[in-house]
């Protein structure tokens, strides 16, 4: 009986951890205007979001972050979400990655610079483009890494699902 206890409660352990990991982590960035942001504090309780980690040298990141700002009014009409662009540039980059932002037009989106990659590491990201849908209450709930034109698609059908 102790043995089936001690299962039961490593198991309850096991998964209030993986719970946890799959929350959005707090990490301070700063956002375009050079203001210190706590990514925690993107969690709104109302709102999903569609977070994607770019970089300037990143032509598929480009062209995903493009294509999401040319769908979303669209997407706007039929759900309410918010898209948060996070820069993974280093200091070396940071000041093209500002000037990116504003020359293609991603007014729209929250613009966080992790110049540090330390949100990358904490939402364990690898390479970019990485995109994640986030509900709410900052559940990480679908994820994909790359970009072929077309599979942005993916992210309003799960921003949908989430209603």
């Amino acid at each position: 009986m102790r043995f089936v206890k001690t299962i039961l409660v490593g198991l309850l352990a096991l998964s209030a951890s993986l719970t946890a990991m799959a929350q959005l982590p707090s990490v301070k960035l700063e956002n375009r205007k050079g203001e210190v942001v706590n990514t925690a504090s993107l969690v709104d309780g109302k709102t999903p979001l569609i977070i994607s980690f770019w970089a300037v040298t990143c032509k598929p990141c480009i062209r995903e972050l493009d294509a999401i700002n040319d769908a979303m009014p669209d997407w706007l009409d039929e759900a309410a979400f918010r898209v948060v662009a996070v820069s993974t540039d280093d200091s070396r980059f940071s000041a093209q990655a500002r000037a990116w932002v504003e020359g293609h037009g991603w007014s729209d989106f929250t613009v966080l610079f992790d110049k540090n990659q330390e949100f990358m590491r904490a939402m364990n990201v690898s390479y970019t483009p990485q995109v994640f849908v986030v509900d709410k209450s900052g559940k990480v709930v679908y994820s994909h890494t790359g970009y072929t034109p077309g599979s942005e698609q993916e992210l309003i059908e799960k921003i949908k699902q989430l209603k």
